[in-house]
């Protein structure tokens, strides 16, 4: 049995004499080395290599069949790794070293002398225990690395995110953290899990791991993507097909959070940011997904919302400043809650004191914040003319005022904005129940008739319609569409004589039974009893 803490060598000569006054001189066994095995020709020895894949292979130029020169070359082009010492007669010796283009490790004259080819083989093994430790390092950076990867990848996922990441250098991340993310379009989805909803039991983060480990298993088993761990979040950065299938994705991210209220009892809201064209740009989605999950005050907790479903159009608060607290003063806007906005407004007049260390950056300052005002309600729909009172020129005007004056004046036109943004938001929410309604109205005939038919003739998740059709006619759409079915029902009973079937089909059932099934759990009779009572009075 071959150890394997010994380098074999292969030793190939046509005359069997050489080979074994070579075996017998050398004290191999000392030297670190092992003969596995002789051969007389290059063919019987490039079939030994083949076979035991010697580490050095001492062969002589001339032999039959497949000279030295020849094995040479076989063995450098199959098995690069193999060292390579010949020795030839003194009158090939020349030609061969000009022969040969080789990595040929060394070349010897014959007779072999023992402690010539001793020095060779003691140097040549310091180089192979040289290389093997090379590999053997190579081998446990490679399993270094591979158990840092998942590390390695969420701090990428983190940086790219939060948009510091370079578009010249995503490329090279993501070969080398072996991400594969390659699509038309991108978004990012956050999990929210309310802490409150974890049971004595259950500490909040175990639920929210809890929650994690079924969305990666739900989630991911329809959409292609990369899920992690964020600011105590669960992120998805999910790819599209196209944008429209922005509502799929929120409809099955809606079903999860449903889910994950019955089978885990916790309070799951999924934010669902804007498709973006670029993985560069994914972090504006995510900050989209942010902004939605933090809506979950006024839409509710435990259901999906997507951003492009609740902001009337599609809009960063501004890029023109560095102002972190104008950024989250509009986001308070949006929200609509007068604390939050007052809160807001204190930390952006704090900015305002830090900054303006003279008049000029004062005026700046405060002229950059009109700006963006006048930008955020543009993007909303919105006049910020109407909210300004007496100021004829708010440019000019705004920078005039002291602090205190500022101050009152941002919370005053941060409220009254506000109140106009849920005003715009109800008005948009109501004409969208309008249209619904109609489609109700004119096809209520229509057994094809659903929530998701509605919905996709409204270009809107059934998340979203769902939640704002209940808030606005206090029932659901499904049952809404019931009774207004059955309302029609009732007339044809009373004022007709057509057979159930009949009026079964003329409301959009095309089951009888079923339909009598609905009328009398809605009314509290059979459609024929309704019939008598009715038709005698």
């Amino acid at each position: 049995m071959i150890k394997t803490d010994k380098y074999k060598v292969l030793l190939v000569d046509d005359e069997a004499e050489v080979i074994d006054v070579i075996k017998s001189r050398i004290n191999w066994e000392e030297l670190g080395y092992e003969v596995i095995g002789s051969a007389q020709n290059g063919v019987r020895a490039f079939e030994l290599a083949e076979s035991f894949l010697p580490d050095v292979v001492i062969t002589d130029i001339k032999m039959p069949y497949m000279d030295g020169l020849e094995l040479s070359k076989k063995l450098k082009d199959e098995y690069p790794n193999i060292r390579i010492i010949i020795f030839t007669g003194f009158d090939e010796f020349e030609y061969a070293k000009e022969a040969i283009h080789l990595e040929i490790e060394e070349y010897m004259l014959k007779p072999v002398n023992k402690e010539e080819l001793s020095k060779l083989l003691i140097e040549l093994k310091h180089n192979l225990d040289q290389e093997k430790a090379e590999k053997l390092n190579v081998q446990k950076l490679e399993k270094y690395y591979m158990e840092s990867l998942p590390l390695l990848q969420i701090n990428f996922f983190v940086s790219l995110i939060e948009g510091r990441i370079r578009q010249a250098d995503l490329s090279r991340y993501m070969s080398d953290y072996r991400i594969n993310l390659n699509s038309t379009y991108y978004c990012s989805v956050v999990l929210h899990t309310s802490e409150n909803s974890s049971s004595e039991n259950m500490s909040p983060l175990l639920l929210a791991m809890s929650v994690q480990r079924e969305a990666v298993e739900r989630i991911q088993s329809e959409w292609k993507g990369e899920c992690f761990t964020y600011l105590g979040n669960t992120v998805f950065i999910i790819e599209l097909d196209s944008e429209e299938a922005i509502i799929k994705l929120t409809d099955d991210c809606d079903k999860f959070c449903r889910w994950a209220d019955r089978a885990l009892s916790a309070v799951v809201t999924a934010g669902i940011g804007r498709p973006c064209d670029n993985l560069i740009n994914v972090n504006s989605s995510y900050d989209g997904a942010r902004e939605a999950v933090s809506h979950r005050v006024i839409y509710g907790t435990g259901r999906a919302i997507y951003i492009g479903e609740i902001s009337p159009k599609e809009h960063e608060f501004t890029n023109a400043t560095d102002n972190a607290e104008i950024h989250d003063l509009f986001k308070a806007i949006s929200i609509g809650v007068d604390e939050a906005i007052s809160k807001a407004v204190n930390s952006e007049m704090q900015y305002i004191k830090n900054k303006a260390c003279t008049l000029n950056q004062h005026n700046l300052i405060t002229m950059e914040m009109v700006g963006a005002f006048y930008r955020f309600c543009s993007n909303n729909s919105i006049d910020f003319n109407e909210f300004c009172d007496n100021l004829k020129d708010p440019y000019r005007d705004v920078p005039q005022m002291d602090i205190n004056r500022l101050s009152d004046w941002v919370l005053e036109v941060s409220l009254k904005i506000s109140r106009s943004l849920k005003s715009v938001r109800n008005k948009s929410n109501r004409n969208l129940i309008i249209e619904a309604q109609n489609i109700v109205r004119n096809r209520y005939q229509d057994p094809e008739l659903s929530l998701d038919y509605v919905c996709s003739a409204l270009n809107v998740s059934n998340s979203y319609f769902s939640s704002i059709f209940k808030k606005e006619v206090g029932k659901s759409f499904v049952t809404y569409l019931t009774d207004y079915r059955m309302e029609k029902a009732i007339h044809l009973i009373v004022e007709t004589n057509e057979k159930s079937y009949e009026i079964a089909e003329h409301v959009g059932y095309l089951d009888a039974n079923y339909f009598s099934y609905v009328f009398k759990k809605s009314v509290g009779m059979s459609p024929s009893k309704y019939r008598t009572l009715n038709q005698a009075k």
